[in-house]
């Protein structure tokens, strides 16, 4: 018997040590568009800030974003706050779920053209085509960000 949980707990290894480890997206396609290549024609800036308020909120500047289908944005991102962040934007179910797979395996990297993750004082950049016109949202999924009021709309309308 103990033989069979040895065999078992050695096959599942790899498994537990992928989840708590690195979440890597493989994701080409979004619901929202898909990852922009640099120097794409008519790219504008948008620059984010992530940071705490004296009152202990959480926020993004500018707290939502809207853009047009078809457009290519390069996302400028920067983290302002004391506390480490992340930048994540996908739709509302696919954010609850990411979230709570964050609050199982806290320690997660990520490598995911949708987000980007920041120490204070960096910056870092997502370069983006929005093509389905929806409500999106943008948030920080890191264990109770969210819940400090890190997250705001991301519309895409039709262009």
């Amino acid at each position: 018997m103990k033989s069979f949980m040895l065999v078992t707990a050695i096959s599942l290894f790899p498994a537990l040590a992928l989840a708590a480890g690195t979440h890597e997206g493989g994701h080409d396609e979004y619901a929202m568009g898909t990852p922009a290549a640099e120097g794409a024609a008519d790219m504008k800036s948008v620059e984010i800030s992530m940071r705490e308020t004296d009152e202990g909120t959480m926020i993004f500047e500018p707290s939502e974003l809207s853009f047009a289908s078809g457009e290519t944005v390069r996302l400028v991102i920067t983290n302002n706050g004391e506390l480490e962040h992340e930048f994540v934007m996908d739709t509302v179910e696919a954010n609850a779920e990411h979230k709570e797979l964050m609050a199982r395996f806290p320690e997660m990297e990520h490598d995911d053209p949708n987000a980007v993750r920041l120490q204070p004082g960096e910056t870092g950049e997502i370069l983006w085509t929005f093509k389905n016109a929806g409500e999106y949202e943008f948030a920080c999924l890191m264990l109770g960000h969210y819940e400090s009021g890190m997250h705001g709309p991301l519309n895409v309308t039709e262009s």
